[in-house]
């Protein structure tokens, strides 16, 4: 049998050739087009829902926010467990369909459960999915570095600048920041001057909270064209907070400035990214269900 092949290959030899050089052509082009990863994906076919409740306990995000989500988010097509976790000012729940389902049907699904879920929540409490990402999805690690900037100022880099570029990389799903100081603008109110103008702590809180908006005035006709009218209020520095008017005393106006110190402080956290043993300020690329990870990492070093 052996010696009948080779003869038969001995005098096809142009033919043997040609399977060969199209057998050779075909695996270089299967090793091109293959997507390659680290590890494979062997993570549940779920969504994520995030629901951030600021300074309230585990007990209370639970009872208000974790168990009305998960007790209605159990009944979705082709959902096979709903798992959850209550922690001190946010919940998160895992909602795990069936390998079948396709992924975004199931976003879909699941955003259309929480529109209706909304009234039943408390108020200013607003779930949001997670990225459209697997549990492997953390592709890429960096960190932003620089001797003459502080990590505040890094971080103000990554958060604003650096992030939204990484996220028209095409394939990245979510760009995650870490480590640093995010800024913020802090207004450290005194009881006792508070107290001296008779003025509620609320007052601050609304005052504060009314001024750093744009109104529009709609328009003025002048000469046969349209001048837009409109008020411009954001707060663009410490200064303009410190000028916010809370209330009056004796009909002249009290300023924010008056009865508190306000000042560019750090916002609390929880965590820090370490490199070398010094803090640093950087950014995790998730990438996208799907996608090819080599492909996604080039991308973005590119």
């Amino acid at each position: 049998m052996i010696n009948r092949l080779i003869e038969l290959s001995l005098r096809n030899r142009f033919i043997v050739v040609a399977l060969a050089i199209a057998l050779g052509g075909w695996g270089w082009w299967a090793m091109r087009v293959t997507p390659i990863d680290a590890i494979p994906d062997l993570s549940d076919n779920q969504v994520i829902v995030f629901t951030d409740w600021v300074g309230h306990s585990p007990q209370e995000v639970e009872d208000q926010v974790t168990y009305p989500l998960t007790a209605n988010l159990q009944g979705l097509a082709g959902v096979r467990v709903v798992r959850s976790q209550s922690a001190f000012g946010f919940s998160m729940i895992y909602v795990v369909f069936e390998d079948t389902v396709d992924l975004y049907f199931a976003r879909a699904r699941v955003l259309e459960r929480m529109n209706l879920l909304a009234s039943k929540l408390p108020a200013g409490v607003t779930p949001v999915l997670g990225p459209d990402a697997t549990g492997v999805g953390h592709v890429f690690w960096y960190t932003v570095e620089s001797p003459n900037h502080s990590l505040r100022e890094l971080r103000s880099l990554q958060d604003w600048f650096i992030k939204y570029q990484l996220n028209a990389v095409p394939g990245v799903a979510e760009v995650a920041s870490v480590g640093g100081h995010v800024q913020q603008y802090q207004i450290d109110i005194d009881p006792n001057r508070l107290r001296l103008y008779n003025l509620p702590l609320s007052a601050v809180v609304e005052a504060v909270r009314r001024s750093n908006a744009n109104v529009g005035g709609n328009v003025i006709e002048s000469n046969g064209a349209w001048l837009i009218v409109r008020g411009v209020g954001l707060i663009r520095s410490i200064d303009d907070v410190k000028k916010i008017v809370i209330g009056a005393s004796g009909g002249v106006p009290v300023y924010v400035e008056q009865v508190a110190d306000v000042r560019v402080g750090d916002a609390f956290r929880v965590a820090s990214l370490v490199k070398g043993a010094k803090e640093a300020v950087g950014g995790v690329v998730v990438a996208r269900t799907g996608t090819n990870t080599k492909e996604v990492i080039d991308a973005v070093k590119a």
